[in-house]
């Protein structure tokens, strides 16, 4: 009798452990749709108003589409980081705009456009991700523009305080993260 209670002890203390184990590893993480990106209601020229009321410094579109691996790594990888969500919606609006999807928008100059020639046709997206970091005019800034998923979560936060700090206006984003390997 004391060997099965033993063992169905045993088995129970694994089984919590694991779960326990799985729990916090989830806990770390949080799910990029709702806590990385803002909602959005088709309406660029509104987000752009948000943006300056909450005090924003510019807003961040990331160009996608459902079958794109490196757009889903990044989600999985960078996007779902608690420090990456806090700063970026901090600093920032940020809006994924799917370069396939045919519905209406409205541009930031309040022109209603197709979000596939949006991305297409105003801004040639043609790989994803794309990032691009707009002004609260609704201007692309200085350097805003970058193709391709980052390599980790330090290279994205660069990515964030190069437009944040205004350190796009001085140099390339290369070049600045060169500078930050020096230090």
């Amino acid at each position: 009798m004391t060997s099965k209670v033993s063992l169905s002890s045993i088995i129970f203390f694994i089984f919590s452990s694991f779960l326990l184990l799985v729990t916090s590893a989830s806990a770390e993480q949080r799910d990029p749709m709702q806590f990385f990106f803002h909602q959005f209601f088709d309406e660029l020229d509104g987000e752009l108003e948000t943006a300056k009321e909450e005090g924003k410094k510019g807003v961040l579109l990331m160009f996608e589409e459902d079958d794109c691996p490196f757009c889903a790594r990044m989600k999985k990888t960078i996007l779902n980081q608690p420090e990456v969500q806090d700063y970026y919606r901090e600093n920032f609006r940020i809006i994924a705009i799917d370069k396939e999807n045919v519905i209406e928008i409205t541009d930031f100059d309040g022109t209603p456009v197709l979000m596939k020639d949006f991305a297409e046709k105003k801004h040639r997206v043609r790989a994803t991700p794309v990032f691009m970091m707009f002004d609260l005019d609704g201007k692309k800034m200085k350097r805003g523009r970058y193709t391709g998923a980052m390599t980790s979560e330090d290279e994205f936060m660069a990515f964030g305080r190069f437009f944040a700090e205004g350190i796009n206006e001085k140099t390339s984003f290369t070049r600045y993260k060169k500078s930050l390997k020096k230090k």
